[in-house]
């Protein structure tokens, strides 16, 4: 049976103050970048010497608004992108089908992300993750994870569904990930059928495409930052966190939900975003002794993350962690936790 989300009272109260609305502009903004970039290009018979530097900035604006669209999806599967229950796992649907990815397919490999970070168990971090990928096939697989996002993306979510030891159990859950894949290629069908029928794909590959394949560069690069080369299994060292500091920074922290103040997420998954960083600095308070890997310049974290990308593209045991890599050995969760303890052994 697909997993439900419970709340506890005080996340109850968090979620309903929430306000998600403002930080999800992206989704329109996206579309008006599309609409825009459309019409430039259907006007290029007579363009202007501003024409292509107007669609270049078109191409960029869409694709910024697209990689929020991934945070989305994300605040989708903890399934705290509204108060509903429902609304969060239709929007989280309808933005998982617009990037090739089963929302339930998402949520399970998350919920094990959060639960198992930087171990075997995580799903979402393979093969970074996994001490029996090599480091010829790790070195291999992050170049491809860069520059083909678009495409590695659904397949490492994927893994978790057609994976012969797939965790995923229940048949009606898989039901559910085989329907949300019937409906990506139903829709996806349909808007390539018309693109080919209209004779439209010079257009749509770089109105569409081109913007989702440098969102998806985006956001893998993200992923790397926050977790690549990261050894420790502890949710706030085994993470990189980047405080917003610039004003555009602060603005593209927002509309992402703040998801760059990344370990203190992975310790509270519910926590509500505005509390993240007071959150951080209460751990420092409590443990002067330890340096938690958070940094004032996201530059400072590509800086620390660059020599792991290149030389040893890993986490947990991967990434030098000592002990035993099979550290989450009790029951498979089905839910995030509302707080994530340091060691899951």
């Amino acid at each position: 049976m697909a997993s439900v989300t419970r709340f506890t009272p005080d996340e109850e109260r968090s979620l309903g103050e929430k306000s998600t609305l403002p930080r999800m502009v992206s989704i329109p903004l996206a579309g008006v970048g599309m609409a825009v970039n459309g019409y430039l290009l259907s006007t290029w018979r007579e363009p202007t010497p501003a024409t292509p530097w107007l669609i270049a900035a078109c191409v960029l604006f869409t694709a910024a608004m697209m990689f929020c669209w991934t945070s989305a999806l994300h605040e989708a599967a903890h399934q705290t992108l509204f108060k509903s229950r429902f609304l969060s796992i239709w929007s989280g649907r309808l933005l998982g089908t617009l990037m090739f990815t089963p929302y339930s397919a998402y949520r399970e490999s998350h919920i094990r992300h959060h639960a198992y970070l930087n171990t075997p168990r995580d799903w979402e971090l393979w093969p970074y993750s996994d001490p029996t990928a090599t480091l010829a096939f790790r070195r291999a697989f992050v170049w491809f994870d860069l520059l083909c996002g678009i495409a590695a993306g659904p397949i490492i979510y994927g893994r978790i569904f057609f994976s012969s030891r797939s965790p995923i159990k229940s048949p009606q859950l898989r039901r559910t990930i085989r329907n949300e894949y019937l409906g990506i290629v139903a829709v996806w069908g349909a808007i390539w059928g018309y693109t080919t029928w209209s004779g439209q794909w010079p257009a749509h590959l770089l109105v569409v495409i081109l913007p989702m394949y440098l969102a998806a560069f985006a956001q893998t690069f993200r992923k790397f930052t926050e977790h690549l080369g990261m050894a420790s299994f502890d949710p706030l060292e085994g993470t990189r966190t980047v405080l917003p500091r610039k004003w555009l920074m602060r603005l593209s922290s927002y509309l992402n939900f703040d998801i760059f103040i990344h370990g203190p997420h992975h310790r509270h998954p519910r926590l509500a975003h505005t509390t993240l960083e007071a959150k951080l600095a209460e751990y420092q308070r409590e443990n002067p002794a330890i340096c938690y890997p958070a940094y004032d310049r996201y530059w400072k974290a590509m800086l620390a993350m660059a020599p792991s990308m290149v030389l040893n593209p890993g986490c947990g045991v991967n990434a030098g962690a000592k002990g035993d890599a099979q550290l989450a050995v009790h029951a498979d969760t089905d839910d995030f936790a509302s707080d994530v303890t340091a060691s899951q052994g």
